[in-house]
């Protein structure tokens, strides 16, 4: 599908601060997006188990406050907050660890709907060797592919999710945008006072990880 990166890319705003969980320090990646349709549309299409796929991935389990749930192929969690159409909180687990993942829709002027993002990560020892090599981008860009394909599926009725368009993964444009958006969360980092030269690093690392190359 032919698309203008510099406005996908343009639609999406990145950020990464600090905060605490139980005491202990975070960073908290923000992603958000409007998206041409309503709020109830937008809730719809990120908890209808019949939809994910269609833009995310197959999800499985008890999708509702307090059950578990099961990305295929990802990560599993609780849900362990539930506000139609408003507010949803998660639990992120995957390989052995915790992080949190909480997404608030706000309606807006001219029937367009805000989704935003946060996915909050405790700042563990662990955790920070993943960051050191690859920056918010680790996550960012697989978020900002998420919200390309809620885009696509909310305002031109595409079902297939991008990562899983296994010719479109292979085009320039693909390669294009993914390096697009590791700059974008490049600059998230640097504006949270990474190093430059590290923030750099991470940027092509991520860059790499995701096109391959």
């Amino acid at each position: 599908m032919d698309f203008d990166i510099a406005r996908e890319i343009g639609a999406v705003r990145r950020g990464v601060t600090m905060g605490e969980r139980d005491g202990k320090p975070t960073h908290i990646v923000t992603a958000s997006r409007s998206f041409a349709t309503g709020i109830e549309d937008t809730w719809d299409a990120v908890t209808n188990a019949e939809r994910l796929p269609r833009w995310f991935s197959p999800v499985t389990g008890d999708l509702r406050l307090g059950g578990r749930y099961q990305v295929e192929g990802n990560a599993s969690g609780t849900v362990e907050r539930c506000d139609p159409p408003r507010r949803l909180a998660l639990t992120w687990e995957f390989a052995g660890n915790v992080s949190w993942v909480e997404a608030d829709l706000i309606e807006e002027p001219g029937g367009t709907t805000r989704l935003e993002l946060r996915h909050i990560a405790i700042l563990d020892d662990e955790y920070m060797k993943f960051w050191d090599q690859f920056g918010p981008g680790a996550g960012g860009v697989g978020w900002d592919l998420s919200f390309l394909g809620l885009a696509w599926h909310l305002e031109k009725g595409w079902d297939k999710p991008p990562e899983t368009d296994t010719e479109w993964v292979k085009t320039d444009a693909y390669k294009s945008f993914v390096a697009a958006s590791s700059a974008g969360w490049h600059d998230a980092s640097i504006a949270l006072g990474t190093d430059a030269q590290a923030a750099a690093t991470a940027r092509d690392a991520t860059t790499s990880f995701y096109t391959g190359g």
